[in-house]
């Protein structure tokens, strides 16, 4: 099942956090969309996904930052 999340508004390290919580519900293989307004969400979320093995599938800039993971 795939899982949205929205993390509009919320400051870091609040959107990784919340993104933690959300993959342990998860299994291999599945997405977890992420929307935040944070500035700093790329960068934080591109250095989750390397040490946590999840893929960064895609990411769209903007004034809400979109993120595709796909759960290790």
């Amino acid at each position: 099942m795939d899982v949205q999340l929205d993390c509009k508004h919320l400051k870091c390290p609040m959107p990784i956090v919340e993104m933690a919580k959300a993959v342990k519900g998860m299994k291999g293989g599945e997405m977890l969309r992420v929307e935040s307004t944070d500035p700093a969400f790329e960068m934080d979320v591109k250095a989750w996904a390397e040490m946590t093995g999840h893929e960064l599938v895609s990411f769209e800039p903007g004034e809400v930052k979109v993120a595709r993971i796909r759960v290790a």
